[in-house]
């Protein structure tokens, strides 16, 4: 069949199928343990500060109140998710987890600046001769108990972010680490306070102007990849590398053009234009397609393609074509 030109689109197991929804579980039930803990952490650290005589643990405590605010944020961004594809939502919901991942990179920087202020404010004071009152034991103790926490926190939904490829939950992984940091630098502060004198009592919110850096980088570091893919930045070069290698070794391609990639959520998104010979039948060209989704699928992961069949007309043609966008 001469001028032949077809369209073929197909995802790989995301919606309704098992991989999708176990995943989509998992990150449910990671969100559930943070939030959880995050409310637990909450309550204790506001009434230490109240008992203790802390007003870092306190405000500490207050900060960690936005954290169950992030923790309802992932959840339902994750719900939404996995809801998968329907007549309005026809790429799926992937974004809601990138969407996630840019509020609480946002959050962070507000929770930053928040730290630094506060920070630079009692330095101020503490330079023109104000006195920070001296902590109980319990402040130090409910410290370090916060920082563990956090610390496991962090590895445990680090690795369920690794296991499901959730930019959602790895987002989520770093805001655990950094109230660690943040909580850590209470602490130091704290001991200071307690054990080093009344002038040493100035490393309060020294470390805190240091963590609300490190809490900057982190949010930067979570914001930029969300970023990019809210405004749909194609894959990386080596994804696109094996993608054409992909569609060049697969038997009856002759040549390729206007590839174009995307992410959404953990879904990759390949559009492209290809090649074959023009007497090929419909069936005979669906087969080759079928091939090529299936390679990007094992390579990839889960993957959406819409590949487009034309007609090959010859060298020149292919010369003109070969390479990718």
């Amino acid at each position: 069949m001469r001028n032949f030109a077809a369209t073929t689109m197909s995802i790989g197991a995301n919606n309704g199928n098992q991989p999708g929804v176990n995943r989509n579980s998992e990150e449910k039930r990671c969100t559930l343990v943070g939030m959880t803990c995050d409310v637990c952490l909450s309550a204790l650290k506001i009434a230490t500060g109240f008992i203790g005589h802390s007003s870092a643990i306190l405000a500490d405590g207050i900060h960690s109140i936005s954290d169950t605010v992030t923790d309802a944020l992932v959840y339902a961004m994750v719900r939404l998710s996995g809801k998968g594809v329907d007549q309005r939502y026809r790429y799926g919901r992937g974004k809601f987890e990138t969407l996630a991942a840019f509020l609480i990179s946002i959050i962070l920087v507000v929770v930053a600046v928040g730290l630094m202020v506060e920070g630079v404010e009692d330095v101020w004071t503490a330079l023109n001769g104000g006195t920070l009152e001296r902590p109980h034991n319990i402040a130090l103790a409910v410290g370090i108990v916060a920082v563990i926490v956090k610390e496991g926190l962090y590895q445990y939904t680090r690795l369920k972010g690794r296991k499901t490829g959730s930019s959602a939950l790895k987002a989520y992984a770093w805001h655990h680490r950094a109230d660690a940091l943040s909580t850590a630098a209470t602490l130091l502060g704290v001991a200071g306070a307690m054990f080093l004198g009344e002038r040493w009592r100035l490393l309060d919110p020294l470390a805190a102007i240091v963590v609300s850096v490190l809490i900057l980088v982190l949010a930067y570091r979570m914001g930029r990849p969300a970023v990019e893919e809210l405004l749909e930045v194609a894959l990386p070069r080596d994804e696109q590398d094996k993608i054409a290698a992909i569609v060049n070794g697969t038997p009856g391609v002759k040549a390729f053009h206007n590839l174009r990639t995307r992410r959404n959520g953990n879904l990759r998104v390949v559009d492209i234009h290809v090649k074959m010979e023009g007497d090929l039948s419909v069936a005979q060209s669906h087969e080759i397609t079928r091939q090529i989704e299936q390679q990007l699928r094992e390579e990839l992961g889960e993957v959406m393609t819409n590949i487009h069949v034309e007609p090959y007309r010859g060298t020149n043609d292919c010369e003109k074509d070969h390479g990718h966008d």
